[in-house]
């Protein structure tokens, strides 16, 4: 009880109450839904009898090769993404609509501590492309390539996969992400090259944002 009274008495002297109560809700939201998909991942397979590197193929050889294509995935794609995000910003406001920036963009953009960034770096790097490519990638994309054809798993999913990132700005870029991760994983069998180029392009966005705040001196 004492450890827990000086631990709540120092979390309240760190952060003050509106910025804790942000980080408390996104930290909480975010992480939660993570391990609970997790979770669920897991008892999916176990119904299914297979393990997570049989069904994600983590114990396909040449291993140095998939993590070497997902770096090189990611340093490819991250200019052409940025291109692709500025042509669909340019077409939304052509229709006279102003675009809206991404949750997850707008949180680093506003953060107002360092521990508010660290969070939310956690979840775009670590936890996001794990799960996304878990869930993308490595479930449903098979699963639609077994019931119906390569193709339409292939541009169904990566559709699908943008679309859940509810911001029409970021529809084409993340569309053509999707489908080169996809590519991705059918040249390697092995669901840790995506994984590495997803967490990797996410790095480089939060990078590229980080930037863009320390040169217009908010950072």
């Amino acid at each position: 009880m004492f450890l827990a009274g000086m631990a709540a008495i120092g979390y309240k002297e760190a952060f003050p109450d509106a910025v804790t109560n942000q980080i408390v809700v996104f930290a909480v939201g975010t992480f939660t839904f993570q391990i609970v998909t997790l979770v669920l991942i897991h008892i999916f397979l176990r119904q299914h009898q297979t393990t997570w590197s049989e069904a994600f193929g983590f114990r396909e050889p040449r291993l140095a090769r998939a993590i070497f294509l997902g770096v090189l995935v990611s340093i490819l794609i991250f200019p052409v993404a940025l291109s692709l995000n500025d042509f669909a910003s340019r077409i939304i406001k052509s229709t006279g609509v102003t675009p809206q920036l991404q949750q997850s963009v707008q949180v680093v953009r506003e953060a107002s501590s360092v521990v508010q960034l660290i969070v939310q770096a956690l979840a775009a790097v670590v936890f996001a492309p794990i799960v996304e490519e878990l869930i993308f990638r490595g479930i449903l994309y098979p699963a639609v390539k077994r019931t119906y054809s390569q193709k339409t798993a292939l541009w169904g999913v990566s559709i699908l996969f943008a679309l859940t990132h509810m911001n029409f700005m970021v529809i084409l870029p993340l569309t053509v992400l999707a489908i080169i991760l996809t590519f991705l994983y059918e040249t390697t069998r092995n669901l840790l090259a995506p994984i590495v180029a997803h967490s990797l392009f996410n790095a480089a966005n939060f990078a590229y944002l980080i930037y863009q705040r320390y040169q217009q001196g908010s950072l």
